[in-house]
């Protein structure tokens, strides 16, 4: 008892003494619940209006030689692309499109022939891939080349008295099974890693004070002659970078569902209503990653010389630490039961299918906490051995 008592003491002085830091009051109160949201919520919003009015959007389609297929622009205006007639060759179609034009057409001479004799017309798109509005613009005009090329095909074949349909061997039908909240988690791929990284940041502040800051000032050699326990104190200081990292966490979550609810989602068919019940589940599984974050993040701390160097590999560790959900996201991982033995990729598995308003296996949950918090005591275990050394006064 005298034990849970000293290491409860040390928790209380140090959340209290850090309430009155400024920049752990920045980085557990302000970076994780007001700005990483606005900033969240700005960009899908800007994102959402660009992507539902990308389709309606006019393109501008400058076009060479247009009077040699008069037919065929006349069918483009049709379906609302901005037909502007330029006068170029190949070379300077290439120069436009790097210049003037995000899109050129190219209707070489021996088009009409062709397409009087019943032979594939030769049609020049010019376009730049490594842009992206260029590379939408080039994909939707390539659509609609398509579209005029089945149907001028098929009335070329109605003329000689062929059915069309003869060529149509497979009629596929696409059925989207995915519900609006499934089809959010498109958009909402970065939320998981927003929420890891903003809970793990409450905290790291404290986890730098508690060896780097305090040989720094001079403190931690005193600190050590106190009569409690070496262990019990990096304990209390763990308990109490955790405690940021939950309060970081119990803001953050919140902050993120309200936000979401302006973001016009429903705009592209889908749904992002997270409410409380959500918002409570994404705060119980990504608690149990507290207590190894805290714990690893003062073991890196321990073996710098000053807070500035500290200061230079926790953050790496952060890094490293939510690296796999970066893979997950990129490759398209899906939750397995050794994945969710992984601390930090298992919780964003368990947001994800939250935000999907999935059900969550009470295995995976019971495997991703259980080895998360197994983890935490290991290394803090080992943080506590490591305050017997004599090496880390310096």
């Amino acid at each position: 008892m005298r034990s849970v008592s000293a290491i409860l003491t040390v928790l209380r002085k140090e959340f209290f003494e850090n309430l009155r830091e400024r920049r752990t009051i920045i980085s557990a109160l302000f970076m994780g619940p007001v700005f990483w949201p606005l900033l969240f919520s700005t960009m899908l919003a800007i994102g959402v209006e660009r992507g539902a009015t990308e389709a309606e959007r006019p393109i501008e389609l400058a076009v060479a030689h247009g009077e040699r297929a008069p037919n065929l622009l006349q069918q483009l205006r049709k379906y609302g692309i901005d037909v502007v007639p330029v006068d170029l060759d190949e070379g300077g179609a290439r120069t436009a499109v790097q210049r003037l034009h995000r899109l050129v057409l190219l209707i070489p001479a021996d088009y009409a022939p062709q397409f009087a004799s019943g032979a594939p017309a030769p049609l020049q798109l010019y376009s730049d891939a490594s842009d992206t509005a260029s590379a939408r613009n080039a994909a939707r005009v390539r659509a609609l080349l398509a579209q005029y090329n089945l149907a001028i095909g098929q009335l070329r074949l109605m003329a000689r008295g062929v059915d069309p349909l003869t060529l149509s061997a497979v009629a596929v039908q696409d059925i989207d099974v995915s519900t609006p909240a499934e089809r959010a988690v498109l958009l909402l791929g970065t939320l998981s890693y927003l929420i890891l990284l903003t809970m793990l940041m409450g905290g790291v502040y404290l986890a730098i004070d508690a060896t780097a800051g305090e040989r720094e000032r001079g403190s931690l050699e005193p600190l050590l002659t106190v009569p409690v326990r070496r262990e019990h104190l990096i304990y209390g200081k763990l308990l109490a970078s955790c405690a940021f990292m939950l309060l970081s966490l119990a803001l953050t979550v919140p902050a993120f569902a309200i936000v979401l609810r302006f973001v016009s989602l429903e705009r592209l068919g889908m749904s992002a209503s997270i409410g409380p019940l959500t918002v409570l589940a994404i705060i119980a599984v990504c608690a149990p990653l507290a207590p190894l974050g805290a714990a690893l993040m003062t073991v890196a701390a321990a073996f710098t010389r000053t807070y500035r160097e500290a200061q230079t590999y926790v953050p790496l560790l952060l890094a490293l630490t939510t690296l796999p959900l970066v893979f997950a996201t990129t490759m398209g991982l899906r939750a397995t039961t050794p994945m969710m033995a992984v601390p930090a990729l298992s919780q964003h598995f368990l947001i994800t299918s939250l935000l999907r308003a999935e059900s969550l296996a009470p295995q995976n949950v019971a495997l991703s906490a259980g080895v998360s918090l197994l983890l935490g005591a290991a290394v803090a275990l080992f943080a506590g051995r490591l305050y017997h050394r004599e090496a880390l006064l310096g």
